[in-house]
């Protein structure tokens, strides 16, 4: 009665294996972080205290059994006393300039550091300059220079992925720009910058107050029409939409595309980055239609900039297919994912292995797999296996997605030999790299339990299901989805080896209770579990047990039906 298929997408088993990763790391990379203070209508201006971060200073610290050295550090406690150097009190020797400057350098270092691998140098530097300013600050210093600082500090930890410290000068920074005018020079990038590491802290309402606040300094200085608004909106555009207010996100990135638009009189590459942020809004907001605009003046915009057969033009394709394929319109997809392989390979805009290349490939083998292109579809996916071999060698972690993606191939062009031999080398090199009961092991092991099931191999097949349900269990829980779909796989398995009905009715319930949770009571997965509860109860004659289960499947069903006729 039953017949296993495990679809899996050409993506699915690569995002598994990544989300199912228990020791995973958040990294931040600080080449995307940058000090950015407009340049100020006023170049000099008097300030009570000076924070030492001159190119001149020399301190030398230890930092476990190596010897630091920083051209731009904060002080030990026996030369705190002389922290200051006289230029630093002159207020004549003082300027917004050279505050920025200083700044910057102090950035810059911090961000050389981390690109060179010495992270503890870098914590060591940022860890002393916050020594010396959390001084000033405890003494009453609550101005616009101790902000400054504070906030590089607070950047040099996001570069960091230091989370934690991050939010603890969040803190502090709070309170002093709260009480600060919003007629200081630098406060609108300081706030600014706050809203950005609000956002990555999660803090969304905080991030748009202090977005806010900034636009509207900014505002004052420079106009409602100029070209420097588009940072911070573009900043609080994207934590609009991260924040779910799609509607005011979208309304921003349009005054961003204005602003742009009137600022430099045309369709310029300023444009690109509000364009594609607009269109990847759109897109999450099912808007295809509405995405295909945008994307398309990107693609007019790189293809006018540096001709048809530059790796931008390219890239812009790639993003164009979506939405195509979004629309339904796969022909049309296919053709721009094709032109842009071919315009990214020819202009070396990307390295053959680069992750972009290789999504690119997949999507377009799931697409030429999805009109019947199967053949085509598989060509690009050992393309995507010897590519991942070449680099990275035949028994490496990487080709184990691959493996899996050309495995569900040739499954559904029913070549289940094949399937099952390239299902057994991505198990022996996930076995082989992960402790026995890693969750990312279940997924290749899962997908072989299917494909031998479908070999007709059904002890085999249990063996691998139970094995599945057993480490899924431990790692999600007995009623997560990754557990359901065990379950679903065990009970196609041991209905064709005649196991006892009552023993499978009691795992159709099991999984029937994870899919009312995780897709909902009025699901398709829900009536497909409900028929199969059905008819084993039928089967066994348990006709007062059947009946509320047969009742809610034919509720169900006329709900569809009438769905249908509307």
């Amino acid at each position: 009665m039953f017949e296993l298929y495990f679809r899996i997408s050409q993506m699915d088993l690569n995002n598994q294996l990544n989300h199912f990763q228990l020791q995973q790391r958040c990294m931040y990379c600080c080449a995307d972080i940058s000090v950015w203070f407009p340049k100020c209508s006023v170049s000099r201006r008097r300030f009570v205290r000076s924070f030492p971060i001159a190119c001149s200073l020399e301190v030398s610290g230890v930092h476990g059994q190596r010897r630091v050295t920083s051209s731009l550090s904060g002080p030990t406690n026996s030369e705190r006393s002389n922290i200051f150097d006289d230029n630093s009190m002159n207020p004549s020797a003082s300027s917004t300039n050279d505050l920025e400057r200083q700044l910057e350098d102090f950035f810059n270092e911090i961000k050389v550091m981390i690109k060179m691998g010495k992270e503890d140098d870098a914590v060591n530097l940022l860890k002393a300059n916050y020594v010396a300013i959390k001084e000033q600050v405890d003494s009453g210093a609550h101005g616009i220079e101790e902000a400054a600082v504070l906030d590089v500090i607070a950047l040099g930890y996001m570069a960091l992925g230091d989370l934690r410290a991050v939010g603890s000068l969040m803190d502090m920074l709070y309170k002093i720009v709260n009480g600060i005018k919003d007629e200081e020079l630098l406060l609108d990038s300081i706030l600014m910058h706050m809203g950005s590491m609000y956002a990555k802290l999660e803090k969304y309402e905080t991030s748009i107050s202090f977005y806010r606040r900034s636009l509207k300094i900014m505002e004052g200085k420079y106009g409602n029409k100029s070209s420097l608004l588009c940072t911070p909106l573009l900043g609080l555009a994207k934590v609009l939409g991260t924040s779910g207010k799609a509607t005011e996100a979208i309304e921003t990135y349009q005054r961003v595309i204005t602003q742009s638009e009137y600022s430099r009189a045309g369709e310029g590459e300023e444009l690109v980055v509000p364009l594609c942020a607009l269109g990847d809004l759109l897109m999450k907001e099912g808007r295809a239609s509405d995405a295909e605009k945008p994307f398309t003046r990107v693609l007019d915009i790189y293809t006018r900039s540096y001709g048809e057969k530059d790796g931008r033009v390219g890239m812009a394709m790639c993003s164009l297919a979506k939405v195509k394929c979004a629309k339904g319109n796969v022909n049309e997809a296919i053709d721009l994912y094709k032109k842009a392989i071919q315009i990214l390979e020819e202009s070396k805009y990307v390295a053959l292995d680069d992750k972009v290349m290789e999504k690119m490939r997949i999507d377009l083998a799931e697409l030429l797999h999805v009109v019947g292109r199967g053949e085509e579809g598989r060509t690009l996916l050992e393309e995507c296996l010897l590519i991942s071999e070449k680099f990275n060698g035949k028994d490496h972690p990487n080709l184990v997605p691959h493996l899996a993606n050309l495995a569900t191939s040739y499954s559904r062009s029913k070549n289940f030999v094949e399937a099952e031999r390239l299902l057994r080398k991505s198990l022996q090199i996930v076995m082989e790299t992960m402790p026995p009961d890693d969750p990312s092991i279940t997924f290749p092991m899962l997908h072989l339990a299917v494909v031998l099931y479908n070999l007709h191999h059904d002890e085999e097949a249990e063996r691998l299901a139970l094995d599945v349900l057993r480490i899924r269990e431990k790692a999600f829980g007995k009623e997560s989805l990754p557990v359901g779909e065990a379950l679903d796989c065990l009970v196609s398995i041991q209905s064709r080896l005649e196991k006892d009905d009552t023993e499978l009715v009691e795992l159709l319930k099991k999984i029937l209770k994870i899919q009312d949770k995780s897709f909902g009571p009025e699901s398709e997965e829900v009536m497909e579990t409900l028929k199969k509860i059905v008819h084993y109860l039928d089967k066994m004659g348990m006709k007062n047990e059947k009946y509320p289960f047969q009742r809610r499947l034919s509720v169900l069903k006329n709900k569809r039906k009438q769905m249908v006729m509307y």
